[in-house]
């Protein structure tokens, strides 16, 4: 009976004790990321998006058109990009600007719309738009279109393949500075 009680005792005292505090993320440049990520990005599972640069080509076809981003590098270490987006007859989006990578983020700024700046989600594999953007983007979209929600997967990784790239009217997508 007495060694009954005291495993009783035990078993208890050890359901009471408190478990060990979760690992905490680490916080990188202004992403976290969780030891989970940390880990699949130091064996090579994911692609660590601080290291990838997001030149090149981005392209998906579907049955409404097919959406284009061309990224290439500018004279001051950032980006500048080229955009398409089609969504059947005359209702489409386009623009041409600057660039910014932060983190996983890759912050697009419209050069000729009033101050439409885009948030994009950068895997390295792909640029997502999110599912809102600022209504001031409305500016770089004709009929219907938005660019809310639309994602590019990357093609090419490089300057070249981007430079090559034309919009639906047979121009240049990407201009250098």
């Amino acid at each position: 009976m007495r060694l009954t009680s005291l495993a009783a005792l035990v078993l208890l005292a050890a359901c009471q004790r408190e478990a060990a505090p979760a690992p905490r993320p680490r916080e990188t440049g202004g992403q976290t990321s969780s030891g989970l990520e940390r880990a699949a990005i130091e064996t090579g599972v994911i692609a660590d998006t601080a290291k990838v640069p997001a030149i090149g080509l981005y392209r998906r076809t579907h049955e409404a058109g097919r959406d284009t981003l061309c990224v290439i590098p500018a004279k001051n270490g950032d980006y500048r990009f080229g955009l398409e987006a089609n969504f059947g007859e005359d209702q489409s989006c386009a623009g041409r600007g600057a660039a910014r990578s932060a983190g996983d983020k890759l912050i697009l700024s419209f050069s000729r719309a009033d101050h439409c700046i885009v948030v994009a989600q950068y895997d390295g594999d792909q640029i997502s738009i999110p599912g809102v953007v600022d209504m001031k983007c409305a500016e770089v979209c004709k009929g219907r279109g938005s660019l809310e929600g639309v994602s590019f997967p990357r093609v090419a990784s490089d300057a070249a393949s981007a430079l090559q790239m034309r919009d639906s009217g047979g121009n240049p997508l990407c201009q250098p500075d």
